[in-house]
């Protein structure tokens, strides 16, 4: 396939002329529009585009979409591993280890030669609207991104900075239990601690908790914490308070990292990292916490999604498995021009 030129679109801009990429988070502070793309091991890949604009009124290409069969799926972590997985999260509760974590499978299937990152993100904007919708094709600096994600990680408006943090799904609000609200604080004190870091001293606030919001096929509760910057505080600043985001990790932040790294047997790459767009002149940007995300592995001929739920004291492993289920079955479906099998193959043992 020949490489398709770079592009960026968010919301109602898209970027093209690629100016230059880096990996240093003191870019963004420079000038100009950037791309952000922070995977959850935290290497950060920005990249500057010299042409923003609104996009065109032409027909997308959602129609040059060929995604793979709904039974060429697997998953690093099938039904037994996740649910061993949950039970040992709980092992590590029970001593005090930890109060929540995240855990998180990869699923995976073959990509096509000619599979475009631009006719996946037109078809999911026509078939599975996202607030922070996204897409990111840095041919030659990894994989290409395609977001549909429903949580905002950081918006930063001049010294404002605020988080989204989502914690409870369901299909329904009946399905909403106290352990999802009791989940969400948890997280919401870890975001209020982390933002503490880098804004101003009695600025951090709680506008929402536990509100709910509804989103194609399923509900969420959502929790805003919002704070001002320290003069001195910048991007790099920002990122190393914040990143990874909490909601997609647990509380401790640095217990539930060991815990996900000893569990899950496949690297999460932009899944649960960060995506987004920061306007460096006018002191703006806008990252969604990357899930909810498929990413165009070319190299390897890979189509990746990941899914994941958070653990606490009062989870069931069973039901724990079937939200990652629910998370993922809509959007495979999609990719699949199909209805999948989100209870994937396990992966092969490497």
């Amino acid at each position: 396939m020949t490489a398709l030129p770079p592009l960026a679109r968010f919301g109602g801009r898209v970027a093209t002329g690629l100016m230059d990429v880096t990996h240093d988070a003191a870019a963004l502070d420079s000038r100009g529009f950037w791309a952000v793309v922070a995977d959850f091991g935290g290497r950060l890949t920005c990249a500057r585009f010299r042409d923003v604009r609104a996009p065109p009124a032409r027909v997308g290409r959602a129609a040059h979409w060929s995604g793979p069969r709904p039974d060429q799926w697997i998953t690093s972590l099938d039904h037994g591993a996740y649910t061993a997985g949950v039970r040992r999260i709980r092992e590590h509760i029970a001593a005090g280890e930890v109060y929540q974590a995240n855990l998180c499978r990869i699923l995976s299937a073959p990509l096509g030669p000619d599979a475009d990152a631009e006719a996946l993100a037109d078809l999911l904007a026509g078939r599975h609207r996202a607030p922070y919708a996204g897409l990111v094709r840095l041919p030659g600096y990894g994989p290409d991104v395609v977001t549909a994600s429903p949580e905002l990680f950081l918006r930063r408006t001049g010294r404002i900075v605020e988080s989204g943090s989502i914690k409870g799904t369901g299909r329904t609000t009946a399905d909403l239990l106290p352990k999802d609200h009791a989940e969400n604080v948890m997280i919401v004190d870890l975001v209020r601690n982390d933002l503490g870091r880098v804004c101003a001293t009695g600025t951090v606030t709680v506008p929402d908790l536990c509100a709910v919001e509804r989103h194609p096929g399923l509900v969420h509760l959502v929790s805003t914490v919002r704070g001002e910057l320290r003069d001195d505080a910048r991007w790099a600043d920002l990122f190393a308070a914040a990143f990874p985001p909490g909601s997609v990790t647990g509380a401790p932040k640095k217990s539930a990292l060991d815990i996900i790294a000893a569990l899950e047997t496949a690297p999460r790459g932009p899944y649960c990292g960060g995506i987004g767009w920061v306007d460096a002149d006018r002191r703006r940007g806008e990252l969604a916490v990357g899930i909810r995300t498929f990413w165009l592995d070319h190299e390897l001929g890979r189509l990746n999604f990941g899914a994941g739920a958070g653990i606490t004291w009062d989870s069931d492993p069973e039901r724990e498995w079937q939200e990652t289920e629910l998370k993922a079955e809509r959007l495979l479906s999609i990719a699949s021009n199909g209805t999948p099998a989100t209870n994937a193959t396990p992966a092969p043992a490497t």
